[in-house]
């Protein structure tokens, strides 16, 4: 039954669409991140980058190195949208868009992390098959059909994006709006929209109407009445995110997947016209199939689980941030800090004043004010930094914090040495102190 579903022959046209817009995508995104200066801030000027921990290894390369590499990485958007020399350059785009996703936190988002994935799902489609250059200069390898499957990844991933999404959401700072009207403080400048994105009822449609999209949206897209009804709400929600949040391609990549829950037929009308439609009903069971389906139950079930972690993680994940990434918890909180990082001499006991501004960009510094792991990996450059100059040092962190307008609290215990701690991503840090509101 289940070989059935998943290997069952289907019209291709929603692939073969897909995958021009998604070339197309990275194309902006690529480019876009060099024009917008977004690679210089992030990836040229910072002395020191907070890459994943152990990614150390994983560093922006010197000079105009990473404008090269965001260039070809722009250059292998063009492969993927026209198909040409497709592989190649899909796996390419993967591997460098893996590389700068783990080689920096201090612009993290949720949507780097989902087009690492969506890129992985692309490298073992068969998106070149029709309509692309490899297909004109190698008409053997034309087809008009793909196994479900293909779809299904596209479809399961998103209903598990989407789902978690909404669940996080469901907290009292977003019940009650006090989450959205600070997001939307900032937004206050905004020509034309600025005084309408202040008013209170707004923030209670924003609210709710953000719980039940993301909650609905692939349910609806799945059930063929109301499938147009949650495009066009999609349609609506996404262009919303886009201007008053400027979330990058992520908007315009959500309204493209949903082309994978529409009838190919209807897909091939409206792009492909010239496309003969596959109708048939074959089963093409590969030798490999088993396989294939312990991989993919293997995938899933963990991007299932890793979202859950931080419920057996103590404390609140608002305020700790352990479980907070790679989980699907977009646009919860709005949180500031201030910290004064102390460095003692192991020798001498000399307490050596620590200038955030001398080593970190003004981003950098606020995420090493408000992010335990963040201020972790700095004590961590600290030490490492001294130890170059021949100091053996002691690294102490005075830190404040506020959670959606709540007044500070101290978030790091002051009289832990955090360079002589060890970082465990599934367990709690002892040295991170209890919010008094928990």
């Amino acid at each position: 039954m289940l070989n059935r579903i998943l290997f069952k022959q289907i019209d291709n046209s929603a692939l073969i669409v897909f995958r021009v817009f998604f070339g197309l995508l990275i194309i902006f995104e690529s480019f876009g991140a060099i024009l917008t200066g977004w690679v210089k801030r992030v990836l040229v000027e910072p002395e020191f980058t907070f890459s994943f921990i152990s990614f150390d290894w994983l560093q922006p390369l010197p000079g105009i190195g990473m404008y090269i590499y965001f260039a070809i990485m722009g250059v292998f958007g063009f492969g993927i949208m026209l198909g040409y020399k497709y592989r190649f350059s899909i796996i390419g785009f993967t591997v460098m868009w893996t590389f700068v996703y783990l080689m920096q936190k201090s612009s993290y988002n949720n949507h780097y992390y989902l087009l690492v994935f969506l890129s992985l799902f692309m490298a073992i489609m068969p998106a070149n098959r029709y309509y692309s250059i490899d297909a004109k200069q190698n008409p053997s390898i034309v087809k008009y059909s793909m196994p479900q499957w293909c779809s299904l990844l596209f479809i399961v991933q998103m209903g598990i994006v989407y789902t978690y999404a909404s669940v996080a959401k469901w907290y009292p700072d977003w019940i009650d709006t006090t989450a959205i009207e600070l997001f939307m403080k900032g937004k206050k400048d905004y020509v034309l929209i600025g005084d309408f994105l202040q008013t209170k009822w707004l923030h209670y449609v924003l609210a709710y109407s953000g719980i039940l999209f993301d909650l609905l949206v692939v349910p609806l897209l799945l059930y063929k009445p109301t499938r147009k009804l949650a495009f066009v709400a999609s349609v609506f929600f996404h262009l919303f995110n886009s201007i008053v949040f400027q979330i990058g391609i992520f908007p315009y990549m959500s309204l493209a997947l949903c082309m994978f829950f529409f009838e190919p037929k209807t897909i091939r009308n409206i792009f492909l016209k010239q496309k003969p439609l596959y109708n048939k009903q074959d089963v093409i069971i590969p030798n490999t199939s088993k396989l294939g389906i312990t991989v993919f139950v293997i995938y899933f079930t963990i991007h299932i689980l890793l979202p859950l972690r931080h419920w057996v993680i103590k404390d609140d994940v608002l305020w700790t941030e352990e479980g907070h990434r790679l989980s699907w918890r977009m646009m919860l909180r709005v949180k500031s800090g201030y910290a004064n990082y102390k460095v003692v001499n192991k020798e001498t006991g000399q307490t050596i004043p620590v200038k955030l501004s001398d080593f970190l960009t003004r981003k950098q510094i606020n995420i090493a004010s408000t992010k335990p792991d963040v201020i972790w990996q700095f004590s961590q450059y600290l030490k490492s930094k001294f130890k170059e100059e021949g100091q053996d040092v002691e690294v102490y962190v005075d830190c404040f914090i506020k959670v959606n307008g709540r007044p500070f609290q101290q978030l790091i215990n002051p009289e832990i040495d955090l360079a002589s701690v060890k970082w465990d991503a599934f367990k709690h840090s002892d040295w991170i102190l209890p919010s008094k509101q928990d």
